[in-house]
């Protein structure tokens, strides 16, 4: 049993730092086995040597990040705990990168995790990029954060989100309403990151000028889209033939972001994930770019991070640790 001391300068920093009820520290304590005591100006942290080392490491990081003026939450503390027993504290760092937009509410948008920060550096690189990882990681989010701050920067014109409108238990035919009604429901993750970046009311005023348009895939057969912004949302459920209309739509100064998740195909078993085959063909492709996220960059619940590692253990114990075929 050991115990080591952090000296914290600033009261902000340890209100930032310990969180809403100490619920970041209590994170700590529960993670590493450890005790954490706030005594003044200073944090006590008490365990066996190889816990303390750890917890210590993992405060400093916190209070790195806190100092750049970052808000510390449940997310950012599992996160740099995972860091540290993994060996990789140095790219603590890299966290506190750029701000990609600000939301109509004034809340900066940034990447949570490495894997982010790399999926986002390849967008702004790139001008197509592939990111592909399960979900909660943020690659339709962060994708549409960056078109928002192409299109205020004005770098693009116009900003086109588009998704396949492939059945999950339902058919579009028993839907009621008309045609937009009914793919409405497959849109409606694009609607809500637009929402938030922009604001209903902005939102809808670049819809009227055909500024923003968001649409089912087959929408964009046979055009040539120059000066956009395109993002093709869950592209897991595209067939070969529509990710290469897809692919050869891209126009003069336009980028393309596409997101999937290769465990969640909702196609016919006898018919071919377009993503799939795109990431083997494009692979190496000058201007192209495949980011793959993981468990590691789920910024959801905590939750969702571990029904994700159960899902990927039953895969690996199914096929005799060989993953998901």
């Amino acid at each position: 049993m050991i115990e080591q001391s952090i000296s914290i300068e600033r009261m902000e920093q340890a209100v930032n730092l310990f969180g809403a009820f100490d619920e970041n520290i209590r994170i700590i304590e529960q993670e590493l086995d450890v005790a954490v005591v706030n005594r003044e100006s200073s944090l006590k942290i008490s365990g066996e040597g190889e816990n303390v080392m750890l917890a210590v490491k993992a405060i400093q990081g916190l209070l790195s990040l806190s100092a750049k003026g970052e808000a510390i939450g449940q997310q950012n503390v599992r996160y740099i705990i995972e860091l540290v027993r993994t060996g990789n504290e140095g790219k603590i760092a890299q966290l506190a990168g750029d701000v990609i937009c600000v939301t109509a509410k004034g809340r900066p948008v940034k990447a949570k995790t490495i894997g982010q920060q790399k999926y986002v550096d390849s967008i702004l690189k790139n001008t197509v990029t592939i990111g592909v990882g399960p979900a909660g990681t943020g690659k339709t989010y962060l994708a549409v954060a960056a078109a928002v701050a192409a299109f205020r920067d004005k770098q693009v014109n116009r900003i086109i989100l588009t998704r396949p409108a492939v059945e999950a238990g339902e058919r579009l035919g028993f839907l009621p309403g008309d045609l937009q009604s009914k793919v409405d429901p497959y849109l409606r993750p694009l609607y809500d990151a637009l929402f938030d970046m922009l604001g209903a009311e902005t939102y809808q005023k670049y819809v009227e000028r055909g500024n923003i348009e968001v649409a089912p895939l087959a929408y964009m057969r046979g055009r040539t889209l120059d000066d956009s912004f395109i993002i093709l949302d869950e592209a897991q459920n595209t067939s070969r033939e529509q990710m290469k209309m897809f692919l050869t739509r891209m126009g003069f100064n336009s980028k393309a972001v596409i997101t999937g998740d290769v465990t969640q195909i909702d196609l016919p078993a006898d018919k071919a994930s377009g993503l799939k085959e795109a990431m083997r063909v494009l692979k190496g492709v000058e201007d192209i770019e495949i980011c793959r996220l993981g468990e590691a960059d789920v910024v959801r619940h905590v939750i969702v991070q571990r029904i994700i590692k159960a899902y990927e253990d039953y895969e690996n114990a199914k096929n005799g640790g060989k993953g998901k075929k």
